[in-house]
């Protein structure tokens, strides 16, 4: 892969962010100003914002519902539910013709074509998905039989997007050791397909640069201090 090449990826990264991840984080931020959309527990949330700042106030009430969400299960959630817009966004370019297979690229170790499963972290697959994989491999496997196409067992592989050697969940672990097949973990993956050991830093580094245009701080803020004037925050104080 050329220089051009990887960089272009790096700005596709970028754009769906700015276009696709940074809009719904904004949206699901700016929703939280209503304190019913927390799910209240009245002893532990006090607590918890005592914890956080050292004193019990509005604000720092609003600061320990707000933070966990913000900072947590919004936008991790956001970005699994657009897993697939990220593949046909980012990666589209090495999109798979196979069913079932969302990638295809040649592997920058090994030189060989590889017909991949993109996951997007090592905690991100079922006891189902297991299976689900399996066939999906086997299909591509048999159809390569039939179109005489040299698709070996390690050709098949799930790429995990981000996370380290070790991370795998007991799922992954089943596709590995069960069924024999290859993982591409975090910066191994991205390695093996962008043939720079070092892409994955900059990714991660590309990612952080639009995080700093999205200006969160100042919005978080603005949040915690209209969630903070709200009834509902202000009995918890007391």
């Amino acid at each position: 892969m050329t220089e051009q090449e990887k960089q272009a990826i790096l700005e596709k990264v970028k754009t769906w962010f700015r276009e696709v991840i940074i809009p719904n984080h904004i949206k699901n931020t700016l929703k939280l100003a209503n304190p019913s959309e927390f799910d209240i527990n009245p002893f532990l949330v006090p607590y918890i914002a005592a914890f956080l700042t050292g004193e019990l106030t509005p604000q720092s009430v609003a600061k320990a519902l707000l933070y966990p969400r913000v900072l947590g299960s919004s936008i991790t959630t956001s970005f699994g539910q657009n897993m697939q817009t990220f593949i046909s966004g980012v990666l589209n370019s090495y999109g798979s013709l196979v069913q079932g297979i969302d990638i295809e690229f040649t592997d920058a170790l090994d030189g060989r074509k590889k017909y991949c499963q993109a996951k997007l972290g090592p905690n991100t697959i079922n006891k189902d998905d297991v299976e689900t994989i399996h066939n999906h491999f086997r299909q591509a496997k048999n159809l390569g039989k039939t179109n005489n196409l040299p698709v070996q067992q390690h050709d098949l592989v799930v790429g995990i997007l981000y996370g380290e050697p070790g991370q795998e969940s007991s799922h992954y672990k089943s596709l590995r050791d069960k069924h024999d097949y290859s993982l591409y973990i975090g910066q191994d993956f991205w390695y093996r397909l962008t043939g720079d050991p070092s892409f994955y830093s900059e990714l991660k580094k590309a990612i952080a640069d639009v995080a700093v245009e999205a200006k969160g701080a100042d919005m978080l803020n603005e949040v915690a201090d209209i969630l903070a004037q709200t009834e509902v925050i202000k009995r918890l104080v007391g």
